[in-house]
């Protein structure tokens, strides 16, 4: 080999070198307690490790573990340092979280995309003083569609629900429950289809493209729709700060100013509202399925136990140290302006 040559192949192996330091990747560790194909993976999880990557030029990426630690104790989780990000329902840990039963409460009218748009701003003026999240980096908050109720047997109006076992997930969704008369029990959204499979309750509060995630169209044929939901559902994405600290600054600020906030919010409401499409339209396809929308006689009874569980609601709120009327008009405003 002569000099000349021996120079270009030097030169090749230094720059092939600091273009490696260059992109060293960061990949973080996404625990997830969702069925593999659930939304929330394939839809979510997926979008912000795509989000992460376009925003630090492919230094930051992600990767999926499964089965880390049960729903409840993913806050836990990352809080001790065995994952770096993982999504959190907030009633899953009851007593824990006040603030986020805000953005549950039935009669908000607008998506899941404009509601966690709403939540993340609310959250901005209103709740982030609880420090409820202490401990930890929230990347996103969000809300699934409206929640509604599945049942096997056929409930065609709201008097049917009383005295029926149904799975509740917490939250908003208990104190509704509670005021309908519903024999709650606290199942975890994975557990849902051998719980009624099983027969251990008549049905389940949850979101409609649940009947997709959790294969619902199978186990619970019979959904009854009140126009706004039930109520919703609160999650959050969080992160460990110490792992975000670890990141280099620029891939830092790339992160907050491009992606995390906002941005991941809008993203992740846009997918709950993309999966509460093919849970209608799974449940149409279904030959033995079938959704019944209460009545205006149902709507305006429900109306009033609404008003009751929000006026209940705003009282834990005003107590915890939050101008909670404020906060509620804020976001049926944000909504608004989301969704237009």
């Amino acid at each position: 080999m002569n000099k000349f040559a021996k120079l270009l192949t030097t030169a090749a192996l230094c720059f092939g070198a600091t273009a490696g330091v260059a992109v060293a990747e960061t990949k973080l560790t996404i625990s997830t307690w969702l069925p593999p194909k659930h939304s929330i993976n394939t839809g979510m999880f997926e979008g912000l490790i795509d989000m992460m990557e376009e925003a630090t030029g492919g230094e930051v990426t992600g990767e999926l573990k499964h089965g880390l630690a049960p729903p409840p104790a993913q806050m836990d989780l990352i809080m001790d340092g065995a994952a770096d990000i993982a999504i959190i329902f907030h009633g899953y840990q009851p007593g824990r979280f006040v603030g986020t039963k805000l953005i549950e409460l039935p009669g908000y009218e607008g998506n899941a995309e404009a509601a966690s748009v709403a939540y993340w701003r609310v959250h901005e003026a209103h709740l982030a003083k609880l420090g409820e999240h202490r401990g930890v980096k929230v990347i996103s908050l969000n809300t699934h569609g409206p929640g509604q109720m599945h049942s096997n047997a056929e409930v065609t109006e709201l008097a049917q629900l009383n005295g029926m076992k149904m799975r509740i997930g917490g939250g908003v969704a208990g104190d509704v429950g509670a005021a309908l008369g519903v024999k709650g029990i606290r199942v975890p959204g994975p557990k849902v289809y051998e719980t009624l499979a099983s027969n251990a309750a008549d049905g389940v509060a949850i979101s409609i493209e649940s009947r997709v995630g959790f294969k619902l169209t199978e186990v619970a044929k019979n959904v009854y729709q009140m126009p706004g939901g039930f109520y919703r559902g609160s999650f959050a994405v969080i992160m460990s700060q110490e792992a975000f600290d670890a990141l280099p600054e620029d891939a830092q600020k790339a992160l907050d100013e491009k992606v995390f906030g906002e941005p991941a919010s809008r993203m992740m409401g846009k997918v709950w509202d993309d999966a509460d499409a093919k849970g209608v339209a799974a449940t149409q396809a279904a030959e033995d399925n079938a959704i019944h929308v209460a009545n205006e006689a149902d709507q305006a009874a429900f109306a009033k136990i609404a008003e009751e569980v929000t006026a209940k609601v705003l009282a834990e709120l005003e107590t915890a140290g939050v101008d909670a009327q404020a906060a509620h008009d804020m976001v049926k405003s944000e909504m608004a302006k989301s969704g237009s």
